[in-house]
């Protein structure tokens, strides 16, 4: 009987890491990695490759800096995230549902802004280039609000991670295509005679037709729910819209707030990747003060470190697939912590590229598992399908003060302490993330989250 016993067990671990794969198959989480590409894709048109653009017109650096104002709907994509809740597409939610009608409104409207801010000139129309800059950034982030509330809406909770890991790989792609990638387009058109005047609008024709991925996704997609538009007739809903976007903001933040421990877990997802920002904030001058030149640091980022995030998605996928959520953000939580410490040794090591590859591989691969487990945190609390897309929008907010308001002072650290101390700091700064992560798990608040998972 043992010896059964031990031969079936390599077995059902095979078998157990198999399922763990074979989620990624699965049409809803194929759609979401469908749509994680759709939302890669505009970031670099209205950043990058927009400037890129700009600087090859001779336009000068003020101005070109300047631009870097039109990503602010990106920050403040909570303010409007009420109105995706509360509100329909007329006729494309009636067919489609609520989700796929904005999904689908969202996309036509990238299309027809890239293809707008592709046809301008930013020479001789600044202010149109611009406004068709924010026309971008303003579709983009609304069609972040309407994807990350399809997708919590559509997966189960063993599924999150796994669609997370697939729509954070897509987004990097997209993000490629429409960055390297529309680069790389418009010198080929260059290449084959194509006037100079109108390369970069052909490109941003190519990168408006890519759009199509996220617009196929969402047409073959099911609507969250069973089909119906959450204004279906079994939920009759406040005739006055100003009422009901009123209502849906403040029902979003006071089922928030109001749920136990709530102030907990607001910290705990201002702080649990606080290290990891904390560090991140100053990479990239790290690397060039200690002595590495631009194109080193540039490929082996853009090359081995881009594989490394890859694969750190697909391995967070598959360790919250595994284990409880508590247990994986530990693991993630520790390895952020540690993760840091490889940036003090390659500090106190200087310049050599093998210690450098290894340094960014090692942040790129644990920084992408910690990304998909906490998502798959932040999506576990976003229970009520009413509220999906506010309370998440307000959550990746609150995430983001780490990165911005409480990561600011670190150039002062840096300087006050060295490279090798600061970075063995920003590890230390992961402990107020761990210490509520702990005080949650004896409070029961992941028993809970899995209950209500059940339920």
């Amino acid at each position: 009987m043992t010896e059964t016993a031990s031969r079936s067990a390599p077995a059902d671990e095979t078998d157990g890491f198999l399922a763990s794969l074979a989620v990624y198959l699965r049409p809803r989480v194929l759609i979401v990695i469908l749509l994680g590409f759709s939302s890669g894709l505009p970031l670099a048109l209205s950043g990058a490759t927009l400037t890129i653009w700009m600087a090859e017109a001779k336009v000068n650096l003020a101005t070109i800096g300047l631009f870097a104002l039109v990503g602010v709907p990106y920050n403040f994509k909570f303010v409007w995230a009420p109105l995706v809740d509360a509100l329909d597409i007329p006729l494309l939610s009636r067919l489609l549902g609520r989700r796929r009608g904005w999904l689908v409104f969202t996309q036509l409207l990238l299309v027809a802004a890239i293809l707008w801010l592709g046809f301008q000139d930013p020479v001789s129309a600044p202010w149109q280039v611009a406004f068709g800059a924010f026309l971008v950034a303003m579709a983009s982030a609304t069609q972040d609000i309407v994807v990350d509330a399809f997708r919590v809406e559509s997966l189960e909770t063993r599924e999150q991670a796994a669609g997370m890991a697939g729509y954070v790989a897509a987004y990097r792609v997209g993000m490629l295509a429409s960055g390297a990638g529309v680069v790389l387009l418009v010198a080929w058109f260059e290449a084959i005679g194509v006037d100079r005047a109108d390369v970069w609008a052909w490109g941003y024709a190519a990168a408006a037709a890519m759009v199509i991925v996220g617009l196929g996704a969402a047409l073959s997609a099911r609507e969250p729910g069973g089909g119906e538009a959450a204004s279906g007739p079994a939920a009759p809903r406040e005739a006055n819209v100003l009422k009901r976007i009123w209502d849906t903001a403040v029902g979003a933040f006071a089922d928030m707030l109001l749920r136990r421990d709530a102030i907990a877990i607001l910290l705990f997802v201002v702080f649990f990747k606080f290290c990891d920002a904390f560090a991140g904030v100053l990479t990239g001058a790290f690397v060039i003060d200690i002595g590495f030149d631009k194109a080193a640091y540039a490929g082996i980022v853009k090359g081995v470190g881009f594989a490394a995030a890859l694969l750190g998605g697909f391995a967070g996928g598959l360790i919250a697939r595994a284990l409880p959520l508590g247990r994986s953000l530990w693991i993630a939580g520790i390895l952020q912590m540690l993760s840091n410490l490889v940036f003090s040794w390659q500090a106190w090591i200087g310049v050599d590229l093998a210690a450098l590859t290894l340094t960014i591989v090692v942040e790129n691969f644990t920084g992408a598992i910690g990304t998909v487990i906490f998502v798959a945190y932040i999506s576990a609390l976003c229970g009520a399908r009413a509220h999906t897309a506010t309370q998440y929008a307000l959550l990746t907010a609150l995430a983001a003060v780490g990165r911005t308001f409480l990561a600011s002072g670190a150039g002062f650290i840096a300087e006050s302490t060295g490279w090798v101390w600061f970075f063995a700091l920003t590890a230390f700064a992961a402990l107020p993330g761990l210490a509520l992560l702990a005080f949650l798990q004896l409070r029961g608040h992941f028993r809970q989250l899995a209950a209500q998972a059940a339920s």
